[in-house]
């Protein structure tokens, strides 16, 4: 079979999207738009069947904060969702995201990046559970009150809060996915210690190729597949290359400090933003092909049960070469066919190993 006709007929899902961010500034994803990494009609050309979107919160905000800012993202997917009812619909689980496609719709599912918007509270997790949310990612990059996040040198809780395991028991009852990306290794294990069920990374890479704190050692793997869990590779450059992610922080932490500027005055600060950015997109960013070789790696650990898709499109300031929005996705499957995968195997990894999980 063509790899065109492959990606068709493959069940195509990508576990994490930071739109919901870009929704909340105006964008109308109903139209083919010309900033960020997606909208429904390069979804539609992507052949992307399904999307998670993240209701991300910054470690930043004060607890209250960080849930009306979860409310109000979730209310603009459902804004969104309804004034597109012709191209997307809502999808709680794998057979209302099948059905959705029978019927010629796209699927948008719901995800938490953080779990600062639940407090300290199980009552609020199960509120957000019936809001849509069918998974959450428990940290970002701080330490919360439910586990320590990989990115701080200090840590609160040397792996899950006694809150933390709390939460896991009661997503395990829900039937909420547990997303152990963002988390610190001690929190990876304690997860896996308490959880009954498999856990997902919805968008990480493998630290043996890049070597960063956000990605998954080999043992991670090994033990993440072990209990039936996925790793969802994320298409972020500075996560999948070593050599690349050098040059590119420090020029990342300018661009940062020029966007800021810019928020607060676009006039006064865009020549300095655009220089920024200029120089941020000068270095020669890696290809599509090293989302595939993550792939290829994890597979070379566990098979091709475990591995799938998760971009963070529109939460990375950067892409690969080749894979610029979700309109380029069919590039994956066909550099996959290259390297020799079966159809069986490529429908597994294109979205099937995160559909069993649903």
């Amino acid at each position: 079979m063509s790899f065109k006709k492959l990606h068709q007929n493959a069940f195509v899902l990508d576990s994490h999207c930071d739109t919901p961010l870009r929704l909340i500034e105006g964008s109308d994803l109903g139209k083919k738009l010309h900033k960020g990494h997606f909208d429904y009609i390069r979804m539609k050309e992507g052949g992307l069947d399904a999307v998670f979107f993240a209701i991300y919160t910054s470690g930043k905000l004060e607890p209250d904060a960080a849930t009306r800012r979860a409310l109000q993202l979730i209310a603009g997917v459902y804004d969104s969702v309804e004034a597109n009812s012709n191209k997307v619909a809502i999808a709680l689980d794998a057979e209302e995201a099948l059905m959705n496609r029978e019927n010629g719709l796209l699927s948008i599912f719901l995800g938490m990046e953080n779990g600062a918007p639940i407090q300290k509270d199980l009552g609020l997790l199960r509120l957000f559970y019936d809001m849509g949310i069918r998974y959450l990612t428990l940290c970002h990059s701080a330490n919360n009150e439910i586990c320590d996040s990989c990115a701080p040198k200090e840590k609160k809780w040397n792996g899950l809060s006694p809150f933390g395991i709390e939460v896991i028991k009661e997503m395990n009852r829900l039937g909420m996915l547990i997303d152990v990306s963002h988390i610190s290794d001690e929190a990876f294990y304690d997860v896996l210690k308490h959880s009954d069920q498999p856990v997902v990374a919805t968008h990480s890479c493998c630290r043996a190729i890049a070597n960063h704190p956000r990605n998954l050692t080999d043992q991670m793997i090994i033990d993440l597949a072990a209990k039936g869990g996925v790793v969802q590779i994320n298409f972020y450059p500075p996560f999948l290359n070593s050599e690349y992610a050098e040059k590119f922080w420090p020029l990342c932490d300018e661009f940062e400090a020029a966007e800021e500027l810019y928020k607060q005055d676009p006039v006064k600060h865009e020549a300095l933003y655009n220089q920024a950015t200029e120089k941020m997109f000068a270095i020669e960013r890696p290809s599509y092909k090293e989302v595939v070789d993550h792939i290829d790696h994890v597979v070379k650990l566990v098979g091709t049960d475990h591995v799938g898709l998760g971009s963070d499109f529109d939460g990375i300031e950067v892409t690969p070469e080749g894979l610029e929005g979700v309109d380029k996705l069919p590039v994956i499957t066909k550099e996959l066919k290259s390297r020799g995968y079966s159809d069986e195997d490529i429908v597994k990894i294109l979205g099937g190993n995160f559909l069993r999980l649903l």
